[in-house]
């Protein structure tokens, strides 16, 4: 009875008759949730719990590159063993967005069926297939379907971590999204840095460099597997279309321990019941927010994906020698990993994000000039300046979390700002090739690098004002 007594403030001191039970409570279901019986509701999750969660999060996180770059490091032994044609290699650099983009675009519909979990679990399973059976299939095209294999993995992950952190998290969106950024930049790294000796270590076997990477994929899985069999119905439940109202509370289930919100965390907002938009109605493509969020995080996928595949040879083509052009790549790499702590907690702080992305975006503006100008004379400070401009990879999954109010909304915004930024960012490597091949310099690519840095800033700010994108699909 106590879900159709009236809210305390409205009760008078005075004795009055009993009312009627109306025949369907119409309030708001955040106030009948606050009149619920406490024994009834499900209990917070144990602390056990939740360090298992940070743990499955940073283990997939660390998974998300290694499969890209370590392939990058050895790809002229893989292009020697497999017979691999120059077009071919160059197309694999613009495979890892075009797999992200269509993969991708399926993780919020299996996230409703199987909960997100369940789908992070099966895309580290599938990293690992395809880490494994890739070296040995004999031939390109067996080689680009394994990576495919792995990729798919990659990008449901991708989609779905900052779901996985908005439903477990909710008060610390910015600190654990750093921490995943920070675990994505470590990873990448590593794997670059780490292959090649690697390899030299197992008899110069490339086959060899690149299946090692299969067991830390593997170490991911086993948490994943533990939440999906202990949380699978409850995973389910709060991200089915009914539970994400943009009007409904977080459940329990998904609240953080007493004394652990996040002081940077913002104050929640009351939707009207007007406006709600569950996960099957929310038109994502109606909303400016999401569609520069889109444009944003393609221009940035451009930028990292043109510094991982040719910043190296744009110093070697200076004059500076192949291991230290290599060790100015692993530090602009590395750079994400301080940073992508320190940026979403600042971000979560700050009402608009536009402040942060105009810093990036002239650190980038002036890691380009500094390459055409001066490339060899002041490397060290390029590769850090590129390094922090790079940083708006964390800053665009943290504005993820804080564009959207619910579960749903988060996973349909992440769903289609990264396969539409993904798709943006797939002509950008093979278009410095091109560039370079022809022009016979680096004028030229360093000049739309930089150019596409101008309306990354635009795009960026628009992105990072205060609304969400259910508030501009209801309207």
């Amino acid at each position: 009875m106590m879900g159709f007594m009236a809210p305390e403030e409205t009760r008078t001191p005075t004795p009055s008759p009993p009312l009627p039970r109306p025949a369907a409570d119409t309030r708001p279901l955040a106030d009948t949730r606050s009149l619920a019986d406490p024994a009834a509701e499900p209990p917070a999750p144990s602390a056990w719990t939740i360090r298992l969660v940070v743990a499955g999060i940073v283990l997939a996180a660390l998974n998300l590159r290694p499969a890209i770059t370590s392939l990058g490091a050895l790809l002229e032994e893989v292009r020697d063993g497999l017979g691999m044609s120059g077009s071919v290699a160059g197309l694999l650099t613009s495979v890892p967005p075009l797999c992200f983009a269509v993969f991708g675009i399926t993780a919020p519909r299996l996230a409703r069926r199987f909960g997100p979990a369940a789908v992070v679990c099966a895309g580290m399973a599938a990293i690992t297939a395809g880490l494994v059976i890739r070296p040995y299939l004999g031939g390109t095209a067996g080689f680009l379907a394994a990576s495919a294999l792995a990729l798919m993995g990659i990008a449901v992950s991708n989609v779905l971590m900052p779901v996985i952190v908005k439903r477990w998290f909710p008060d610390r969106v910015g600190s654990m999204t750093g921490l995943y950024s920070m675990a994505l930049a470590l990873g990448t790294s590593a794997a670059a840095a780490v292959t090649v000796p690697l390899t030299g270590a197992l008899g110069d076997d490339w086959h060899l460099g690149l299946v090692v990477w299969a067991g830390l994929a593997a170490a991911a899985v086993l948490p994943w597997i533990v939440l999906t069999r202990t949380h699978g119905a409850a995973d389910r439940a709060t991200t089915s279309p009914g539970a994400l109202r943009a009007d409904a509370p977080v459940p329990p289930a998904a609240m953080a321990p007493t004394g652990t919100q996040d002081p940077a965390a913002p104050a929640a907002r009351t939707v009207p019941r007007h406006a709600s938009t569950d996960g099957d109605d929310l038109r994502i493509t109606r909303s400016r927010t999401a569609w520069a969020l889109a444009v944003f995080f393609g221009l940035q996928a451009t930028a990292a994906y043109i510094t991982m595949g040719w910043m190296a040879q744009i110093f070697r083509d200076a004059g500076v020698a192949a291991g230290t052009a290599g060790l100015l790549l692993a530090v602009t790499m590395v750079m994400g990993v301080p940073l992508a702590f320190v940026i979403p907690r600042l971000a979560t702080r700050l009402p608009r994000q536009g402040p942060i992305v105009v810093v990036l975006g002239l650190c980038g503006l002036a890691g380009y000039a500094g390459l055409y100008l001066a490339p060899a004379a002041g490397a060290w400070a390029w590769a850090l300046l590129l390094g922090i401009s790079n940083c708006a990879f964390p800053l665009a999954l943290t504005m993820v979390g804080m564009r959207a109010r619910t579960g749903a909304g988060v996973a349909k915004l992440s769903a289609f700002a990264q396969s539409a930024g993904y798709l943006i960012s797939i002509p950008g490597p093979l278009l410095v090739g091109v560039l370079y091949q022809h022009s016979g310099g680096w004028g030229l690519p360093i000049a739309l690098m930089a150019g596409l840095m101008i309306p990354q800033i635009a795009v960026g700010i628009l992105a990072g004002r205060d609304r969400t994108v259910e508030d501009e699909a209801a309207g």
